[in-house]
């Protein structure tokens, strides 16, 4: 066997362990090469087998026939860009006249099966321009998120999406989102993911776990504010609602409304405010709101009903003052009693994880997307973290958030402690911070943590 052999064998074994064991790698060394050899060489063929074609035009034809030259062929879409990334490659392409982004969209999988990529997406970016994303090899199985991400205030970059891109939770351009997750289904890690990227930014973090706290007591080092029983909760909501009513006070004695103003400069939100007069903002973190809404007496009920009512406050006016919901559960539907579907309403940001039933992920895709329902459902329950998101405008991603274990979250807290603010009015619900020797107590107003 000759060296030049030896070698290309030992090429092809390598190429193959890395596609068996490394995907990531195998698709940097190799994949992207052979991609984008198939994609370009197979590219008007197999748009003409999926229907992404359209007939010469008249001109055309006619100078044809005029020359005596053959009859042109089918004109695929142009491609306009053509960049391979990390994950796969990205084709934005031109529409030719009476082609639609929907007839992109719907050929995606055969575009899949024809160019042998893992997964096809396609997006508008405007009129006549479509950007086709397309995997090499299973992002989600393995999410391994990039070195380099867009950070900006109030945007937190959570998950990996399943064309490659960055999930980012971004609270400016959607204020109020609700997670849906049956038990074992990676809802808390995503929680943890979201309180971890929160923590180095400026902004106050208030907590209500009603499962005795065990989720979110341990980092309670960031928190402003916790709760862990639903009577605490409702006094904890009174004075989120009071905090938001002074903030728009503030706001309107800042709005400059002179005819020497210009209009831009006119505050009507706390990002309008100058710096040095801007409140923080504020994230409020639901764990389980089944436990807010479940009642079983008269008093209970009178509780309930205090605090649907300051949750639905909140999500409806709390935008512009700066608080935003975070509301977390396993089911949110309206046997959990009347003001969940006005709350539900409100919540703009969705994030289904497996879920038990249909049921569950009508309750979260229902209104906005049926194919959304269909995926969610079709979560396998081995891959933990899993989920489908989608917001108010219809569109949905599968997403993973990379695996973020307690301690990881809890250190990540630790060590931005000292950006926690001080709010006065959420002072009485502020957990104390106490040595490893005090005796344990349950948490509450004045909840003790564990140093």
């Amino acid at each position: 066997m000759t060296t030049p052999t030896v070698a290309l064998v030992l090429v092809v074994a390598a190429a193959g362990l890395l596609r068996w064991r490394r995907p990531a790698w195998y698709w940097l060394t190799f994949g992207v090469t052979f991609a984008s050899l198939r994609v370009l060489v197979r590219y008007a063929s197999v748009m003409d087998a999926c229907g992404l074609t359209v007939p010469p035009s008249r001109w055309r034809l006619a100078l044809a026939r005029v020359t005596n030259r053959p009859m042109p062929d089918s004109r695929p879409p142009r491609i306009l860009r053509f960049r391979p990334t990390r994950t796969g490659l990205v084709l934005r392409l031109g529409l030719r006249p009476g082609q639609d982004a929907f007839d992109v969209a719907a050929a995606s999988d055969r575009l899949r099966h024809s160019f042998s990529m893992y997964g096809v997406t396609s997006r508008e970016l405007r009129s006549g321009v479509v950007e086709v994303r397309m995997t090499g090899y299973d992002v989600l199985k393995r999410v391994q998120m990039p070195a380099k991400v867009d950070i900006r205030p109030m945007r937190v970059p959570v998950a990996l999406r399943e064309d490659g891109s960055v999930h980012y939770r971004d609270y400016r351009a959607v204020p109020h989102a609700l997670t849906l997750g049956a038990t074992e289904s990676g809802k808390s890690v995503y929680q943890r993911n979201l309180v971890a990227g929160l923590a180095p930014m400026d902004v106050a973090l208030v907590g209500i776990d009603c499962k005795q706290g065990v989720e979110l007591f341990p980092l309670a080092r960031r928190f402003s504010a916790l709760a862990d029983n639903p009577d605490t909760a409702a006094d904890l909501l009174d004075a989120l609602v009071s905090r938001m009513e002074g903030v728009y006070q503030l706001i309107r004695s800042e709005q400059r409304i002179t005819a020497a103003v210009p209009d831009a400069e006119i505050a009507a939100d706390i990002w309008d405010l100058p710096d040095h007069l801007r409140p923080v903002p504020v994230v409020v973190l639901v764990d389980e709101v089944a436990e807010l809404a479940l009642f079983a007496s008269k008093e209970e009920e009178k509780r309930r009903d205090r605090i649907i009512t300051a949750l639905v406050r909140l999500a409806q006016l709390g935008r512009a003052a700066g608080i935003y919901l975070e509301v977390c559960g396993q089911r949110f539907g309206s046997e959990l009693g009347k003001g969940i579907t006005m709350l539900r309403a409100q919540l703009t940001g969705r994030t289904a994880h497996r879920v038990n039933d249909e049921t569950s992920a009508n309750m979260a895709f229902g209104d906005i997307s049926p194919d959304a329902v269909l995926a969610a459902i079709q979560i396998p329950a081995e891959l933990r973290g899993l989920a489908v998101a989608g917001d108010s405008t219809g569109g949905w991603h599968r997403i993973r958030a990379p695996h973020t274990s307690l301690r990881q979250a809890v250190n990540t807290c630790n060590r931005h402690a000292d950006r926690t603010p001080d709010l006065p009015e959420l002072a009485p619900f502020r957990p104390e911070l106490t040595s490893a020797s005090a005796a344990p107590a349950p948490l509450s107003k004045t909840a003790p943590v564990t140093a």
